[in-house]
């Protein structure tokens, strides 16, 4: 096998010189560098060189078991590793790994607004020099214990050096063990480190793989500034553009487990992060699989998933996992736990770092995928490049990033993963939320302002005195900061490629109270109806006989309307639509159109859910959230059916404050002929409406109340896990689901039909309402509530006065008689009603009336 270092060696007589291993580990290659021309690759880091996983974390580990057996188990305990930003933030995770008794911490050139600097320093032959250290504990570096600094190479010592001044000014400490992969220290450096530990009065230790030297002739940086200018000009390895989208793969990473070492991971962190290895696994191995399937089948699997054990199927060819500049120990262990299932995985990461391409054998770097950078970077845009995977004989890529990253400019056309997708055949896009520090107290003696943030909450900005972030991070503060979607199993009982709910976790709060004391606060003008929830419903058995046969009758009937909604809005929207649903009724029709895009057309609709409050508009930083992560103009808003179309025009009015979102609603039942989007115009049953949380993913309706929605935070819900022995969500997916098959050539007809009628809306059932809000002598249409939907809403939730049912509509109707009847409401019936049924509540008990705003109107 030809030395990966050859070509360069022939070309400027660069020799490398020491332990045999050496050539195994490191090839060479060229950069434009005004302070090196040449570059040393490893070929066990798993940066530009794709590499078994096993391999790079071995590396790692074995280094960290050294550290530990020179330390001793007593002085391991004390111990603090840090890692180096980009390259060996993987590295210093691996050590402190085999060191197993450690915390961790890596630099970053990423700035987190509102985290302090406990430290920074300059690397000096690197492309981008300055180093942030932001550790959540600013105590992290504060002990007396031993500092174990890892880097993949140890050359001029002076990055070493740079830090452990810094440090040792603040937080001096007697040992320092430095770590890695190769010592290539020349002759004249070999004493420096000895010299300044004597100086600063502490001991230093040195630990290396390998070591060596590399041999420059004269004038060699001129020599590659030449070669690098007569070969750069070569242009990037093309191909044919992309067939399919990505594949996004469900990760039900743990909540609150950092995403790495940026603000310090722990052993605790550790060990979190081991037992859930084989879930997130098995979770990107079947994202794997959906996206090797064939096109063109119509089953209803979503594809995607976490699963609960490793998949030990080997069917997914050679795959590698894509790494992002720092985040690297995370795609690091996917690939260790994919490799540990029987999968041929190999590892690398995408790098700030340019470098020459050569397509010869005898050169490290022999492709080069150039595209933009797409974490909205503080130092400005920027190109960024992936190495050696176009024409790396891989099947498919698994690309890793943090949510952070997952931007418009991942997904653009010149993104990483067209550039991708261009050059392997399948792609599969698994996002890490990133991680964001709790706010920690700092020395007094000044004023400020701290921000509090928890991962997976919000943000908060809250004025303290005597308590202030010495030098915090200047950086403007960036949507990205935002919570992620909330997903499950940790909220919700949906699969999290399911949905991602963009709201905060308030199941720990009472919220819940009986009907009439809440209609009665909501009345007094003391309190808006989002401010409290109402106790959920527990259906009867014979209720629940009720909604199985229910479904049972309708699953094809929905699955009719779901494929012809779904189709229509792939009919019409250029791209790859976002679907945002309006939580709660509109989830599950979400996740049905999600499967139905999945299930006929391979596609992997990514899929949110938001609040919306009639009175208050919808939730504006979840709106935020999706313009930094996604195209608006993709953003399709979904709910399960219309009334009267008071959400409708809510939504609308609540758009025109931002740029590029679409006000069409697509719902599976327009009866009030308000939307142009739907799956049917006819009013009937849908199982979904029957029930509360049990049939949402056990989600309650949203919630907003200034207490515990701040102006930077989502609107909030409740997780009902209690009731988990009642949850017929996953039941009622599956049954519409599983007829999709049987109604598809009829979706079909009935979408040619559609795109070519007029679909304008009339707003016919609001006309209805107004005539029956006066011919009943209640004079206010929002205390009527037309369809079976808002009819069963008003039976579970409010204090209604009578019914009206449709004289001929016993079939959709059965569960409303019911409810009507454990309520004692009368119900009448009438025969010219566009609705198959309208619910009343009376406008002279006041404990049920509210009105447009939300809050009570005036009996007459």
């Amino acid at each position: 096998m030809v030395w990966t270092g050859t070509w360069v060696a022939e070309r400027l007589g660069v020799e490398l010189i020491g332990d045999e291993e050496l050539p195994d580990l490191l090839g060479l290659a060229l950069r434009r560098n005004p302070k090196r021309a040449h570059l040393l690759v490893s070929g066990v880091l798993g940066k530009h060189v794709p590499q078994r996983p096993s391999v790079v974390y071995g590396a790692g580990l074995d280094l960290g078991r050294r550290v530990r057996a020179l330390l001793g188990d007593e002085e391991a305990a004390r111990a603090v590793v840090l890692g180096y930003a980009e390259t060996a933030t993987a590295l210093g995770h691996a050590v402190a790994d085999g060191l197993a008794l450690a915390p961790y911490l890596h630099s970053t050139r990423r700035p987190v607004p509102g985290v302090a600097r406990a430290g920074g320093f300059e690397e000096s032959h690197s492309h981008a020099t300055s180093h942030l250290l932001l550790p959540e504990d600013p105590e992290l570096l504060a002990g007396e214990g031993p500092l174990v600094l890892v880097d993949d190479e140890f050359s001029t010592g002076n990055t070493v050096l740079n830090t452990i001044g810094d440090l040792h000014e603040n937080y001096p400490r007697e040992r320092y063990v430095v770590v890695a992969l190769v010592d290539m220290r020349s002759a004249a450096d070999l004493g420096r480190l000895d010299a300044f530990a004597k100086e600063i009065g502490a001991r230093i230790d040195l630990i290396a793989r390998a070591s060596g030297t590399v041999r420059l002739p004269e004038g060699v940086l001129e020599k590659g500034r030449a070669l690098v200018a007569e070969h750069e000009a070569a242009p990037e390895p093309e191909a044919p553009a992309p067939a399919t989208a990505a594949v996004r793969a469900g990760l039900d990473w743990p909540r609150g487990l950092p995403d790495g070492g940026r603000h310090g991971f722990t052993p605790e962190h550790r060990e979190r992060l081991e037992a859930a290895l084989p879930s997130l696994a098995a979770g990107v191995a079947r994202a794997l699989e959906a996206a090797q399937a064939p096109k063109t089948g119509t089953g209803t699997g979503t594809g995607t998933g976490t699963g609960t054990g490793t998949s030990t199927g080997t069917g997914t060819g050679r795959v590698l996992v894509l790494g992002f500049e720092e985040l690297m120990y995370a795609p690091l262990r996917l690939g260790t736990a994919l490799e540990e299932a029987g999968h041929d995985v190999r590892y690398s990461t995408t790098t700030r770092s340019p470098v020459l391409a050569v397509d010869d054998p005898g050169y490290a770097i022999r492709t080069r995928l150039v595209f933009p950078a797409h974490d909205d970077p503080a130092d400005g845009p920027g190109e960024r490049y992936a190495y050696n995977v176009a024409g790396g004989g891989f099947d498919a890529v698994v690309l890793v990033v943090d949510s952070a990253a997952d931007t418009p400019a991942l997904h653009a056309p010149d993104g990483l993963l067209a550039r991708l997708a261009r050059h392997v055949p399948h792609v599969v896009l698994a996002v890490v939320p990133s991680y964001v520090p709790r706010a920690a107290p700092y020395p007094s003696g000044t004023t400020g302002t701290t921000r509090t943030v928890e991962n997976g909450g919000a943000e908060e900005d809250t004025a303290e005195t005597g308590t202030e972030r010495p030098d915090a991070t200047e950086a403007p503060e960036r949507s990205s900061m935002l919570p992620e979607p909330l997903r499950g199993p940790a909220f919700s009982s949906y699969a999290p490629e399911e949905v991602g709910w963009l709201l905060q976790d308030l199941s720990d709060v009472e919220l819940e109270a009986p009907t009439e004391e809440r209609e009665e606060a909501i009345q007094s003008g003391g309190a808006h109806y989002a401010e409290s929830l109402p106790v959920e419903y527990q259906p009867s058995e014979r209720y629940q006989e009720l909604f199985h046969a229910a479904l049972e009758g309708s699953a094809a009937r929905i699955a009719r309307a779901v494929g012809t909604v779904t189709e229509t809005v792939l009919a019409e929207r250029a791209g790859t639509p976002v679907l945002v649903s309006l939580a709660r009724a509109g989830t599950p029709v979400g996740v049905l159109m999600r499967r139905w895009a999945r299930a006929r057309h391979g596609l992997d609709l990514p899929h949110y859910a938001v609040s919306i409050v009639r009175g208050r508009g919808i939730d504006a930083n979840a709106l935020r959230w999706l313009a930094a992560h996604h195209d608006p103009a993709d953003v399709v808003f979904v709910d399960g059916w219309t009334g009267k179309g008071a959400i409708t025009r809510e939504l609308a009015e609540a758009l025109e404050d931002f740029d590029g979102f679409d006000p069409d609603i697509a719902v599976l039942a327009d009866p009030g002929s308000c939307v142009r989007t739907y799956g049917t115009r006819e009013d009937f049953l849908i199982p979904s409406a029957c029930l509360n949380s049990t049939v949402s993913g056990l989600i309650s309706r949203t919630v907003l109340r200034p207490d515990l929605v701040g102006p930077d935070d989502f609107h909030g819900a409740k997780f009902y896990r209690e009731l988990a022995g009642s949850d017929v969500s996953e039941a009622f997916l599956d049954a519409v689901a599983a007829r999709f098959d049987e109604v598809a050539a009829t979706v079909d007809t009935d979408v040619k039909e559609l795109l070519t009628a007029d679909r304008a809306p009339t707003w016919e059932g609001w006309a209805a309402v107004e005539r029956i809000s006066e011919e009943y002598g209640i004079h206010d249409v929002n205390l009527v509530k037309p369809g079976v939907g808002e009819t069963t809403r008003v039976l579970l939730r409010r204090v209604p006065w009578k019914i009206l049912a449709k004289r001929g509509a016993e079939a959709d109707l059965a569960h409303v008689r019911l409810l009507a009847e454990q309520r004692g409401v009368p119900v009448e019936e009438v025969d010219d009603l566009p609705y198959s049924c309208v619910g009343l509540i009376h406008p002279k008990y006041t404990r049920g009336a509210t009105g447009a705003d939300g809050k009570a109107v005036t009996s007459r």
